[in-house]
């Protein structure tokens, strides 16, 4: 059934079907014959349809960057709930990491019918910043820190000195470090920036540290940990960037014959579920990823709420728990 049709049986105008969907005002002759047709044909309004003609107030756009990421998946979860509850609708888009498409994502929702946006970001350009900042919905951006802009995001640089610390009071000393691009500045610059200055407070040289980058894959860690083999065979113990990079690299460490954790240690950032169940289970800070959504979202929805009010720029670090396994 179409709006039109249930028109015609109702004897009304389309534009009246319309206004009672909507709750708009309507004679009560006219109300109650576009009821009785909509309980007699058993009529369902079609949501999808409704959502981008534009019930802005309902729904909220939310884009991530990896949408079969562990982190990206539990922070989702995280705003989700606290959206549900509030009656609100996420509309999620899923970038692949690339920041072209954020930006293209961004332009979409602004143009459209959203009371605001959530971005978990990876990459912040200056055109991230000029969108941003004039962006007619409010937008508050999940798992970076970002000048001038509302956002929730994690101690990076804290949590891998001290998984760090971790590995060298064990009395590893030929450390290796595996990152990501330093143009996501929480997990490539600030992991990297917090592994090396652990380094140097132990009386070491941080530029002696190998470092080689990945994507976040558990083949990429594979990979970067196979290149740093080869070059340094001697290495004794493993920062990686993320759980998956690690789990990856642990891989490549028993393909070449080294013992977990006898000849050398790995530790990740993130705790994964995944590295509970490898053997040895994996040595990981603990990242609070379902309530940077949680609180991603009610920051949201505060600023939707006061939307008129001028109010300060928040910004909330959540801190992080490391979690001693197997691996170190």
């Amino acid at each position: 059934m179409t709006i039109k049709e249930i028109a015609q049986q109702a004897g009304v105008s389309s534009a009246a079907v319309s206004r009672y969907l909507n709750g708009g005002s309507l004679s009560q002759a006219k109300r109650e014959a576009i009821r009785a047709v909509i309980e007699e044909t058993g009529y369902r309004p079609d949501m999808a349809a409704q959502m981008l003609r534009g019930k802005a107030a309902d729904h909220i756009g939310v884009i991530v960057p990896k949408i079969n990421s562990d982190a990206v998946g539990r922070v989702t979860a995280g705003l989700a709930q606290v959206l549900e509850e509030r009656g609100y609708l996420c509309l999620l888009a899923n970038t692949d990491n690339d920041p072209d498409k954020e930006l293209a994502y961004l332009k979409l929702f602004q143009s459209r019918p959203v009371a605001g946006v959530i971005l978990m970001a990876t990459i912040l350009t200056p055109q991230h910043e000029e969108m941003l900042r004039t962006c007619p919905v409010p937008v508050v951006v999940a798992g970076q820190q970002f000048r001038g802009i509302p956002c929730v995001y994690h101690d990076d640089r804290s949590a891998a000195h001290e998984i760090t610390s971790l590995l060298l009071r064990r009395g590893r000393r030929k450390l290796a470090y595996i990152g990501v691009s330093e143009r996501d500045v929480a997990v490539g610059l600030r992991r990297r920036q917090g592994a090396l200055a652990a380094v140097e407070e132990a009386g070491l040289d941080p530029s002696a540290v190998p470092c080689a980058l990945s994507p976040f894959t558990v083949e990429g860690g594979q990979r970067a940990m196979e290149e740093l083999l080869a070059a340094h065979p001697d290495l004794d113990g493993v920062m990686c960037a993320t759980d998956q990079i690690a789990l990856g690299a642990m891989e490549a460490l028993r393909a070449a014959g080294r013992r977990l954790p006898e000849d050398v240690s790995v530790a990740g950032i993130d705790d994964s579920w995944a590295g509970v169940y490898v053997t040895p289970r994996l040595t990981t800070a603990h990242f609070y990823y379902e309530q940077c959504g949680a609180e991603a979202a009610e920051m949201l929805l505060s600023m939707i709420d006061r939307r008129q009010e001028a109010a300060p720029v928040r910004q909330t670090m959540l801190g992080y728990t490391v979690v001693e396994r197997d691996s170190v």
